[in-house]
């Protein structure tokens, strides 16, 4: 159980009707205490939920007390619960699945409320193709009307991976192009546009001539690249957005996979962040997709042989070495713990120890005994 971790970021989550059942108070439990302290009853998966801290054996529940951790916080006040922990999702307020529908549709989380919806009743058509990467149900819409501002240009749309030209601008520089006349003239005759100079442009060219054709050959043809930064004052991008054209609508929005990163970061937005409660918009490890890929690092990671992860790491020869003292080691203590098995003894602590120093001690009589011989 994660309890003593306080309120965990991302976990798996579920609600036990057996212990709190309609009219009980909610709480949830964590994947740990499910299997040990709920493993008969009956559970409403709630798939995952941020910040919250395990409430198994609180007093929430009023006859049970956790096996894992007997001693628990009474309540968890930091907890938000809806009526998901009931067994009830969307706006319909129906289980899932729901044995009176009969219409085929899939259920989607909202990310900030974090309740499951039927596709039918977010307002919205889920875009076909179903790809999208989020979704804010109609009301948390409301509540954060200021995603309005970045649904024209990012809801619904694929956002183009970022590259080097639009890391800069977004850190406030933009690259100038300036190409030389003659390069314009080049262009236009391309283009089949005859360029007839004035006598004016005549007269310039010859005034801004360089005085060696060395030097006017390498300015014609030189493309200069300015960088101007902006102003070093922070620029909102929330107020440029607000400043243009955007309807609000009552419904659902629908949002790619790096639409997070293009929320602006700024003192006033990050300060309107916190008092909507909403801070994790912003940060790219709150998705459900991070917590997936880190699952399966984890699970990868546990499924690694530290003794194999050691043997890929060396050489040939030392591989064989390695695995001769291994079977070695295996073989001499599997009979000297047979002698205790025989006899009906207990091994003790300096037993082991007394063990390994005499295996040490073999080990260094027989490097001793070895001849070395160079060919």
């Amino acid at each position: 159980c994660l309890s003593p971790q306080g309120a965990v970021k991302r976990q798996a989550l579920y609600a036990c009707s057996t212990c709190t059942p309609p009219g009980a108070e909610p709480a949830g439990i964590c994947l740990a205490c499910s299997y040990e302290c709920h493993g008969t009853h009956r559970l409403f998966e709630l798939y995952t939920k941020r910040n919250f801290r395990c409430d198994c054996g609180n007093s929430k529940f009023k006859n049970l007390q956790c096996k894992l951790l007997p001693e628990k916080s009474k309540v968890n006040s930091g907890n938000k619960y809806n009526d998901n922990f009931y067994g009830l999702y969307c706006t319909c307020k129906r289980p899932y699945p729901d044995p009176e529908d009969e219409i085929p549709d899939e259920m989607i989380q909202c990310i900030v409320c974090e309740d499951w919806f039927h596709g039918r009743h977010l307002g919205a058509v889920p875009p076909e193709s179903g790809d999208f990467h989020e979704m804010v149900c109609q009301a948390c819409m409301k509540r954060c009307h200021f995603l309005w501002a970045y649904a024209p240009q990012l809801a619904g749309k694929e956002i183009p991976p970022l590259t080097k030209a639009n890391a800069l601008e977004d850190e406030g520089i933009v690259l100038k192009v300036e190409e030389s006349e003659e390069q314009k003239k080049e262009i236009k005759k391309e283009s089949g546009v005859e360029h007839h100079d004035t006598k004016e442009e005549k007269q310039l060219e010859q005034f801004n001539e360089p005085s060696t054709s060395s030097g006017s050959s390498f300015l014609n043809t030189l493309i200069l690249i300015q960088v101007v930064t902006k102003s070093e004052e922070p620029v909102c991008k929330l107020k440029e957005l607000q400043s243009k054209p955007f309807v609000k609508k009552d419904t659902a929005t629908f949002w790619p996979s790096n639409w997070r990163s293009k929320l602006c970061t700024c003192e006033d937005c990050s300060k309107m962040y916190s008092e909507l409660e909403v801070q994790f918009l912003t940060d790219e490890c709150d998705t459900v997709l991070a917590y997936e890929n880190k699952g399966t690092s984890d699970q990868e990671t546990e499924r690694r042989d530290p003794l194999m992860d050691t043997l890929n790491s060396m050489n040939r020869v030392q591989q064989v070495e390695l695995i001769c003292e291994y079977n070695d080691l295996k073989t001499e203590l599997t009979d000297y713990l047979r002698r205790f098995a025989d006899e009906g003894t207990v091994v003790k602590r300096e037993d082991i120890q007394h063990f390994f120093e005499e295996f040490q001690s073999r080990k260094r009589r027989r490097t001793n005994r070895m001849q070395y011989y160079c060919s």
